[in-house]
């Protein structure tokens, strides 16, 4: 039986975060042997099936205190020596951080990694520590997945040429999700309430859509990330006195149901890599606005004219105008959403899953 170790920070709701899960349960299913090896317990975990293991390699509670370089040392000799123990066909590393800890772990193991860009490389892979580990560790991965061209172009050949580009898996809940008998006059977004998700741009475009559409309403779901993000938009809310027609509604488990009567599905990022909510509210086949932002996630799934809209990011004006189309020529959004609908065929949890597994299965040939 082929053994898989999947590493990443945790299992903290977010977007590598779930397809981590998605993935392990699928192949867990699919008679692998699954291992999630995680750094620490988030409080609000993705749920893993009981066939997959998960295992703690991070710090130990009497590491905390130690210094920086000495606790970066140790979370490399545990990674190494659970894997030494454990003695796994592959290593799938997850996001920044578990992507340089695997293969720094891994150095002189004949232990093929495979690792995973999942956000915008410019601002998070263009430090100078970066720029130090990239041409040291990268060139020992077996292979890289990306999510966007976008990402894929931002790093070397070398990268690139033993490199996948496969689209983010969407839960079947928002596959099979029944149409709605009618549409709310509701604008809705989901996702964390953090600083580059850009919804305060978001309220501002709502603003101005609501003086032309007074009936209409804006809904926000999403957690708190305690970046000062939700209490910036409260004060907006209040600020304008925008209480009535305009709600935070917090997280939710139950998105399927409560996006799906939407008119319209605001998505306003200035950056993402590729984003799970967009792709679950195309999946819901919901008319869908969305900024073209970097490093190309939306632009990847949607065809400006043809399956949504795209706009510029930071344009509240762009933005509003989008909603407002919407909104006045429901022909044209429920044309846009039939077509939206049809990205099912790639992000559903089989197909992504086969991308997967052929492109595990020719690393480990080659092994």
């Amino acid at each position: 039986m082929t053994r898989i170790v999947f590493h990443l920070n945790c299992l903290e709701q977010g977007g590598a975060e779930r397809v981590v899960s998605n993935l392990a349960n699928q192949f867990s299913r699919e008679n692998y042997e699954v291992i999630v090896a995680t750094e620490w317990y988030g409080e609000n975990e993705f749920r893993l099936d009981d066939g997959v293991r998960r295992v703690h390699v991070g710090l130990r509670e009497e590491d905390e205190k130690k210094g920086r370089i000495a606790r970066i040392y140790l979370r490399h000799k545990y990674l190494r020596r659970f894997l030494q123990e454990e003695k796994p066909d592959i290593l799938i590393a997850f996001a920044h951080k578990a992507n340089y800890r695997a293969l720094a772990a891994t150095v002189g193991m004949k232990l093929p990694v495979l690792i995973s860009v999942r956000t915008n490389p410019v601002g998070h892979y263009d430090s100078l520590s970066d720029r130090l580990q990239i041409p040291l560790l990268f060139p020992h991965a077996a292979g890289c997945v990306f999510q966007t061209e976008g990402q894929k172009a931002f790093f070397p050949s070398y990268v690139q040429k033993k490199s996948r580009i496969i689209l983010n898996p969407v839960h079947e809940k928002y596959l099979n999700a029944p149409a709605p008998k009618e549409r709310r006059k509701v604008v809705m977004q989901s996702g964390r309430l953090v600083d580059f998700k850009n919804q305060p741009m978001l309220i501002d475009a709502f603003l101005k859509v609501h003086e032309k559409h007074p009936d209409y309403e804006l809904e926000i779901y999403g957690g708190d990330s305690f970046d000062g993000t939700k209490e910036l938009l409260e004060e907006k809310i209040r600020a304008n006195r925008a209480e009535r027609f305009i709600r935070l509604m917090g997280a939710s488990d139950e998105l399927e149901t409560q996006l799906s009567s939407a008119s319209v599905f605001a998505f306003s990022s200035d950056w993402e890599g590729l984003p799970n909510a967009l792709l679950e509210a195309m999946a819901l086949g919901l008319p869908v606005v969305a900024t073209d932002c970097p490093c190309g996630g939306p632009r990847t799934v949607i065809r400006d004219g043809e399956n949504g809209i795209l706009v510029p990011i930071r344009d509240s004006e762009a933005m509003a105008e989008g909603i407002n189309r919407l909104i006045e020529d429901r022909e044209l959004a429920e044309r846009l959403a039939g077509n939206a609908a049809r990205i099912r065929e790639l992000v559903n949890p089989g197909a992504v899953f086969e991308q997967w597994r052929d492109y595990i299965e020719e690393i480990l040939r080659e092994k």
